[in-house]
């Protein structure tokens, strides 16, 4: 009479098991799903908060704000090398310059090799960057402040996390970092400082 027994206790027992992981294989896609929904509105929020503040206080938005910040790096990038890290065309590369030049923002300058025209901030353009990354970190801060000072650290490993698994070319790193202050991060992951190199 055992041996029944036995046999019905471990078909129930297979049963068992095998609802579980049916249901952990429909539990798990469902809940990164949720995840990357929640994150993805998040992105939103971020997004919109670092538009509305370069707006304010460059009254434009677009690529203008990050082409101060990748121009005030101060390494005098070309046209060219600043087309790429923004992902514009070289016709509008060039109107993005004009009108930050005909702002009195950004001047144009000869390179070392004498044969390219560097891009450097005027001093009332660097005052404007320094708004500008001050105003993007203050406009995201406030999205943090819920968190406890423990969450907000484990945030930042789970961040650090997912941007050094990221596989990205050198200039998708820069693209990424372009609005990027490069003086907070000790330990970028992408690494920002790369910018500094364009």
């Amino acid at each position: 009479m055992a041996g029944p027994k036995l046999h019905s206790n471990y078909v129930r027992s297979a049963h068992i098991v095998k609802l579980y992981f049916v249901r952990t294989a429909h539990i798990m896609p469902g809940m990164i799903d949720r995840t990357a929904n929640l994150l993805g509105v998040v992105g939103l929020a971020v997004s919109d908060r670092i538009e509305d503040t370069a707006r304010d206080i460059l009254n434009h938005a677009g690529e203008t704000p990050a082409a101060l910040v990748v121009i005030g790096y101060g390494s005098g990038p070309s046209n060219d090398q600043l087309r790429r890290v923004l992902g514009l065309s070289h016709p509008g590369t060039v109107r993005l310059i004009d009108r930050l030049v005909a702002d009195g923002l950004v001047e144009r300058r000869k390179a070392r090799d004498k044969r390219a025209i560097a891009l450097h901030l005027t001093a009332r353009g660097q005052v404007l960057r320094e708004k500008l990354l001050a105003g993007r970190i203050a406009a995201i801060r406030s999205l943090l402040l819920p968190l406890t000072d423990a969450e907000q650290e484990a945030f930042a490993v789970l961040l650090h996390k997912m941007l050094t698994s990221m596989d990205t070319t050198e200039t998708e790193r820069r693209t990424l970092c372009r609005l990027c202050d490069n003086r907070i991060c000790t330990n970028c992951p992408i690494p920002a400082d790369e910018l500094a190199k364009t």
